[in-house]
């Protein structure tokens, strides 16, 4: 590897931007004898260097693995665009950070799928890599190509791609694959008979082979179901769960970039799930149950990251960080630890209504970070509708409370799209963020400062989601979206005010691979050959390209995106068993066209989802403002 590594270096880099994207030998990087382990996999994070890296998910399976004496996990990420001409034009084919070794000699690669505009990356990634797209064409030579993340609770556009699907949390599953995948090899002397292979390997709970299911169509065209196609073929795939979070691996010296990094910070994981039961989310749903840490925990895990990577802040991540439910006393404990070395916290995800004076108070002792709210909708009734379960007045309450903490800037995030939503609720997101303007101007003026508050108001459209509540509905059009963004533009006219907004048709084309099916492999294909990649990075965006191909297929992606469903339809991912129920799911749909909410069973009790049947699962929870000794597992 020795040869490639120097041409790289020698004749690539100094022409690229970034070079330090593509140069590993980070601090607390891992290098592992090649010829020693039994299994070797590759982590392949369909975007640049900086976002891949950002990913919490890849630090742990990384460590995870690395921390196995015969396993090693190698890193590789999608190549910006100079990078990738010059590779072509060299003939040099992707390769690992760790050891620059060609990604078609390992013998599994994993991706992760975040986002759904990121699925183009994956082909241009293999292909870079000289490996066939579809896994019917890759024979026993080459890796078993494997996908996991919440993208993967609806596989069926990648089907075409992916040998297997991992549903649920990797860190239960990955373990049990690679000693699969191991011992198919050892008991073949090295040789992998890739349909054997796939058979044991979906045998595994949380692992859905696609090349033994299909889909079958009505003559209309309407999905009926998708079926397996041999008898010892599980018909209905159950994610996998992590039981005892607070039992559960997490690395404790992450891979320290050279260069900046979206969140480039130590990250500490307090809580995974959400019981909040926002209708559109479908983080909220797929990492069910809430489980947390305990703060002692916590703490130590903070002491050693920080002495493993020198940064200088935490970041405490779920979720919702603030309803930790020990948030208030971990802050300031830490805070009392740490403050004199300057090391601050921040807290990524607030809910307007669980964010305290006290807690304002501890987080800005070292250094104020930003503070961003969701309200999601400008109208209680709105808000309602999606189950948010914030009022106008917690709004008010958290912005006076930042205001008279300190802070002088605030972003207020919503959505636009959501269903039942009228030019009231779009009036409702301007009548906002001049109150929290007006807010702010009154109690800076009673401090007797001279600042001027500013607001950041970002929109989003709205993309309905797999296993949500709100997975039958369909989209705006596009023009309607375009339509609403720009009646905000005009009502959001104050300097101090400025308005954000994502670009709709990237909006649209989320949804159709969020709602779609099998036969999306197809256009994916056909884009990818036309030249689309990178699709979320605005300067890459070919939405023209994109319409072209969907024509070449005889769809229509406004069509598609736009189509509403019944309780009755068969859906993609029906084979996919997350564990809320569809019954539960349709519930909360029809509630959500009475305006009537849901409470959080942290608060308010079962609401009967379905998720805790037949888990052994251990919570760590209380409810706000019990003792802290009150902190004692419980089994669901």
């Amino acid at each position: 590897m020795e040869s490639l590594r120097q041409l790289i270096e020698d004749e690539i880099l100094p022409g690229v931007t970034k070079p330090l994207r593509y140069v590993g030998n980070e601090y607390n990087v891992v290098k592992k004898d090649w010829d020693s382990v039994k299994i070797r996999m590759l982590f392949a994070f369909p975007d640049i260097y900086e976002v891949g890296m950002s990913h919490l998910g890849m630090r742990i399976l990384y460590h995870l693995v690395n921390e196995q004496k015969d396993a090693l996990m190698e890193r590789v990420f999608a190549p910006w665009t100079d990078m990738e001409q010059a590779m072509r034009e060299k003939g040099v084919p992707l390769f690992s950070l760790e050891t620059y070794r060609p990604v078609r000699d390992f013998d599994c690669i994993g991706f992760t799928l975040q986002y759904e505009m990121s699925y183009t990356n994956i082909l241009n990634m293999l292909d870079l890599g000289k490996i066939p797209l579809l896994a019917r064409e890759r024979g026993n030579e080459y890796p078993l190509i494997i996908a996991g993340g919440p993208c993967a609770y609806n596989p069926e556009p990648l089907a075409d791609f992916m040998d297997l699907f991992v549903i649920g949390e990797g860190e239960e599953v990955l373990p049990e694959i690679l000693q699969v995948i191991a011992e198919h090899r050892r008991q073949r002397q090295g040789k992998m008979e890739k349909a054997d292979l796939l058979r044991a390997l979906a045998r595994i709970r949380g692992v859905y082979a696609p090349a033994f299911y299909e889909p079958v169509y009505c003559q209309n065209a309407v999905l009926q179901g998708i079926r397996a196609t041999e008898p010892n073929i599980a018909p209905r795939i159950v994610k996998r769960v992590v039981k005892d979070l607070e039992q559960a691996y997490f690395p404790l010296r992450p891979i320290v970039p050279y260069l900046e990094i979206v969140h480039d910070r130590v990250m500490l994981e307090v809580l995974r799930g959400c019981s909040r039961g926002c209708r559109f989310c479908q983080a909220g749903m797929v990492y069910r149950p809430v489980r947390e840490r305990k703060e002692e925990t916590l703490k130590a895990q903070a002491g050693e990251l920080l002495l493993s990577t020198g940064y200088n802040e935490i970041s405490l991540t779920s979720l919702s960080t603030s309803d930790y439910t020990g948030i208030e006393p971990l802050v300031k404990d830490l805070l009392d630890q740490y403050q004199r070395d300057t090391i601050g916290i921040s807290l990524p995800s607030l809910r307007v209504d669980s964010f305290s004076l006290s807690l304002a108070k501890q987080i800005q002792r070292v250094r104020k970070a930003g503070l961003t709210f969701a309200p999601e909708a400008g109208t209680q009734r709105l808000r309602d509708v999606i189950n948010k379960g914030v009022t106008e007045e917690n709004l008010m309450e958290v912005a006076e409370t930042a205001f008279r903490a300190g802070w002088t800037q605030m972003k207020l995030y919503f959505m636009i799209g959501l269903p039942t939503e009228t030019r009231e609720d779009l009036d409702g997101i301007a009548d906002l963020a001049r109150k929290v303007l007006d807010r702010g101007m009154k109690v800076l003026r009673g401090r007797g400062s001279f600042q001027q508050p500013k607001i950041t108001v970002s929109v989003s459209s709205f993309v309905p989601k797999p296993h949500t509540p709100f997975q039958w509905e369909g989209q705006d059009s596009l023009e309607l979206l375009r339509e609403k963004q720009q009646y905000l533009k005009n009502k959001i006219r104050d300097k101090r005010i400025t308005f954000n907004y994502h670009e709709a048709a990237l909006s649209m084309l989320e949804a159709v691979f969020a709602k779609g099916d099998r036969r999306l492999g197809a256009v994916l294909l056909e884009a990818w050959r036309r030249g689309c990649k990178f699709d979320s990075w605005s300067e890459c965006f070919r939405y023209e390209t994109w319409l072209e191909t969907f024509q070449a297929k005889g769809m229509e992606p406004g069509i598609l995106a736009q189509a509403t469903g019944k309780e009755e339809d068969v859906l993609p991912w029906d084979h996919i068993d997350m564990g809320v129920t569809k019954d539960y799911l349709w519930q909360e749909r029809t509630k959500a066209y009475q305006m009537a909410t849901t409470g959080d069973c942290r608060e308010h009790g079962c609401q009967e989802c379905g998720i805790c049947q037949g888990l052994d699962v251990q919570t760590v929870l209380q409810k706000k403002g019990e003792e802290k000794d009150a902190l004692t597992p419980q089994v669901l």
